[in-house]
């Protein structure tokens, strides 16, 4: 836990005092999504021992994103939002920052077991939704056409999603050789560092007086009721152990980062996207930690 707030901070620090480099975010980015994270998705994966209460924390993540176009979608008009404003929400508020923030926190929580759930929850479940789903709420808010053949090749070319099904494969047929394996342990521990100081890098916090009512209702779904729900559906259906606190607590990730700078992309309100964003990362610091302590009990 130190270590995230200690790389959290200094990218926040760095970003504010230090002037870094032009295009420094992009490049750790870079880094983080066609790197590091296939490597850890090469390395997890094949170690994964399948169980029939996976599916849900794949289910948490569609649940969390469903619920919040429902929610929004019936609470905007009746508030007065524009369609910019709701589909903003439904983008920031649905979707969870499963892997730049949940991976370290769950990591920190549950170690590796706990880390291989998480990214069954962001690879299967999270990165499938942005890009179907999201791309979806994100064209039809913003007036535009979805594409199905783009929102397809979104998924299937994404790396962490081509070295989910090679992990698969290879653990089918009982896992890396442990040469290959210290290959990509190392690989895939820069994740957690370089991660979380991109996001203190992206930081920002601007809250406007018109913003607080909807970023109120938004973080209100994300960190809260979303992931009642989920555990509800969990308890209801009888999954329970480490399955269900992961499915949970990715659920009650932060806004996802990603899903910010698609609202931003398709112009629907960046600056409560990134408000509900920065307000979410600090926020779940606190509620993260408070929620995996309810569920221990």
């Amino acid at each position: 836990m130190l270590l995230l707030f200690v790389c959290l901070i200094l990218g926040t620090v760095v970003a504010r005092f230090a002037k870094p480099p032009a295009g420094i975010v992009p490049g750790i980015n870079w880094w983080v999504l066609n790197v590091a994270l296939p490597a850890l998705v090469l390395e997890l994966i094949p170690k994964v021992k399948f169980d029939p209460q996976l599916w849900f924390p794949v289910a948490a993540m569609w649940l969390t994103f469903g619920g919040a176009w429902l929610l929004f979608g019936l609470l905007g008009p009746r508030l007065g939002w524009s369609r910019q404003r709701t589909g903003a929400l439904i983008l920031v508020c649905g979707l969870g920052n499963t892997a730049y923030m949940g991976y370290p926190l769950i990591e920190a929580l549950h170690g590796k077991p706990g880390l291989a759930l998480a990214v069954v929850a962001d690879q299967i479940g999270a990165f499938p939704v942005l890009a179907s789903a999201g791309i979806v709420v994100a064209s039809i808010y913003s007036g535009r056409t979805p594409q199905p053949g783009l929102i397809a090749r979104r998924i299937v070319t994404f790396p962490a999603f081509v070295a989910l099904v090679i992990g698969i494969v290879v653990g089918l047929f009982g896992g890396w050789p442990a040469l290959l394996d210290g290959v990509f342990t190392p690989i895939g521990a820069t994740l957690t560092p370089l991660a979380l100081f991109s996001v203190g890098l992206q930081f920002k916090f601007h809250p406007g007086q018109r913003q607080l009512g909807a970023a109120s209702w938004g973080l209100g779904w994300k960190l809260l009721l979303a992931p009642l729900l989920c555990w509800v559906l969990g308890v209801a259906t009888g999954v329970g152990g480490l399955v269900l606190t992961v499915g949970v607590l990715q659920a009650a990730m932060a806004p996802m980062v990603s899903a910010a700078i698609l609202a931003d992309e398709y112009e629907l309100e960046p600056t409560l996207a990134n408000t509900v964003l920065g307000a979410g990362i600090v926020l779940s610091l606190i509620t993260i930690p408070l929620g995996n302590l309810l569920l221990g009990r």
